[in-house]
């Protein structure tokens, strides 16, 4: 991710993705389903999704997890099926960190090299790879039979008498048996017996986790007692070795980042001690944290030597709040302020697999009133903007797929397809062919506001000045349904950015304060304008005394580019 580049990231489950078979049914097994293959995603499926304005894929779900399909004959030890979540299981209750899973493969035996040749197509395609490190947690039966030689599994050298040693990989609840409430385990030869329990992924430290526990994964120890908080980390705990190990052997695969699942759930000191050392076999590689506290983000940033962090809480939160419950556009001022000085940092998404759609019945309703909080998303910093798979095409997620009923998301743990995203694909020419008028229209919104993310400079790498205090009392502008900043290089180009979430159009007048002048090194006078969406030409006056009119779609947003 270079500095002269806002990172765009098209977030995939190849398993899903790439599956082109509709004769679906809830809970069916990846024979009935189908599963879509890495070699499905061709040079002609990553074009279309760098037509889309992406700079990296992030392939979720392309590590090894614990899954139902029996694939003994390869040499991979099966699952069983009673701590699987679904038919396909879960993509962060991984079962190999060094392999690739096999229903992702044409070819079991050569799913490694499927996956190196994926890197080579999609690096050959301008694109960078992203996948995921799950750090915090493992499925209840991890075994690796693809680590290099001379590699010990987690838990090997364990010992099981002990709940806590800074030397073993797993929290043991000792003397008892594992015992999930209201999770059927089995009975006789096919029975899951695990003696004795381990903690449980989300911090869960009994024999007997909730079925809404996270009770398919064991928690890995990386030197903290949760008795009393303790840390053990000198000597260095065996798991971090075993997991630095891990993130170097995938970054000598081409990898360019890792999204870190969870990352707050992992003691920062070891990200401080293991990023640098990832790093010095790849300068470039970046490190996403998936974390959800405001208040960890600058210790993450500076001590965990994190790149980018989901600002989930913050910004996310805070557009679903105005598009659903009728919040003040006025609080976004309050998402900047929050972080300020970490911008750059900032990942930003409207959807990603954890979240509702946008479009869905529990958001927004309507997958057309987007358009004011993507351009709100995209381009308030210069950090990574991401784009959950089908989002563009204004999915819906209205299945109940099985495992995952019908909750405003795309399954996780289901053999499945995605009807916009097989339509996209029509038999491998990935063209608009076969979408509906309203996904064209909605595609080509997305492709305009993203694409712009890197070819305005002003978005890429300019300055933010937000213009809310200005307007607060302002007749002409409706604070609390419309929200206005500037984005610019100084001395050379400014945007007027105007999101609006009011349900109609409106005639504004946005008032620019002479301090605007000042930091982004504007000269008063008339200019010729641009507007980015539409490509109109205006006339416009650029003065401190005197207000911009501009005109506004109900549920739209206007870009106004001048010189300054």
């Amino acid at each position: 991710m270079n500095n002269d580049i806002k990172p765009i990231i098209y977030q995939m489950i190849p398993r899903l993705w790439a599956n082109t078979n509709t004769n679906r049914i809830p809970n069916g097994t990846i024979e009935q389903n189908g599963s879509g293959k890495l070699n499905d995603i061709t040079p002609r499926a990553l074009e279309a999704i760098k037509e889309l304005g992406a700079t990296h894929v992030w392939y979720t779900g392309v590590i090894e997890h614990a899954h139902c399909p029996d694939y003994t004959a390869y040499g991979i030890t099966r699952d069983n099926s009673h701590v699987v979540k679904g038919e396909a299981g879960s993509p962060y209750a991984i079962s190999d960190y060094y392999d690739i899973d096999p229903d992702l493969a044409v070819d079991v035996p050569d799913r490694i090299n499927e996956f190196e040749q994926l890197v080579k197509r999609t690096h050959d395609a301008r694109l960078k790879v992203v996948i995921d490190f799950v750090p915090n947690h493992v499925a209840r039966r991890y075994h690796s039979d693809a680590a290099p030689a001379g590699t010990d599994d987690l838990g090997a050298n364990d010992n099981h008498e002990m709940f806590f040693s800074p030397s073993n990989n797993f929290y043991y609840i000792t003397r008892q048996q594992f015992a999930p409430v209201d999770v059927d385990l089995g009975n006789g030869k096919d029975a899951y017996v695990e003696f004795p329990a381990k903690a449980s992924g989300n911090d869960c430290y009994t024999a007997f986790p909730g079925k809404y526990d996270w009770y398919e994964t064991a928690k890995l120890n990386y030197g903290i007692d949760p008795a009393n908080g303790s840390c053990h980390f000198d000597p260095i705990p065996s798991t971090w070795n075993k997991m630095l190990d891990i993130l170097k052997y995938w970054t000598t695969k081409g990898v360019d980042a890792f999204r870190c699942d969870m990352a707050h759930m992992v003691p920062v000191e070891f990200w401080a001690w293991a990023i640098p050392q990832v790093k010095e076999i790849n300068p470039d590689i970046k490190f996403i944290a998936e974390l959800y506290d405001i208040g960890i983000y600058r210790r993450y940033i500076y001590d965990g030597k994190f790149d980018y962090l989901y600002d989930k809480v913050n910004l996310y939160d805070t557009l679903r709040a105005i598009e659903c419950h009728h919040h003040s556009a006025a609080t976004i001022t309050n998402c900047w302020q929050s972080i300020d000085g970490l911008s750059r940092y900032m990942l930003n998404f409207l959807e990603n697999h954890d979240e509702q759609r946008f479009g869905s019945p529990q958001y927004a309703g309507d997958p057309a009133r987007v358009l004011p909080s993507l351009v709100v998303s995209s381009m308030i910093g210069t950090g990574p903007m991401m784009i959950y798979m089908g989002q563009e095409l204004g999915e819906q997620a209205l299945d109940a797929e099985g495992y995952s009923g019908r909750d405003g998301r795309t399954t996780i743990f289901d053999y499945w397809s995605i009807d916009t995203i097989t339509r996209w694909n029509n038999n491998g020419r990935w063209n608009n062919s076969q979408l509906h008028p309203q996904e064209k229209k909605l595609r080509d919104i997305y492709s305009k506001v993203l694409s712009l993310c890197n070819t305005e400079p002003s978005i890429a790498v300019g300055d933010f000045f937000d213009l809310m205090y200005v307007n607060y009392n302002n007749p002409d502008f409706n604070p609390h349904r419309q929200y206005a900043f500037l984005r610019g290089i100084k001395g050379d180009t400014t945007l007027l950015i105007v999101a609006n979430f009011d349900d109609k159009d409106v005639k504004l007048k946005i008032n620019l304060p002479e301090h605007a002048f000042d930091c982004m090194e504007i000269k008063p006078g008339k200019r010729k304008a641009i507007e980015l969406l539409t490509g109109k030409d205006s006339t416009i006056s650029i003065s401190p005394d005197e207000a911009i009119e501009i005109d506004v779609k109900a549920k739209g947003a206007t870009i106004l580019k001048f010189n300054n």
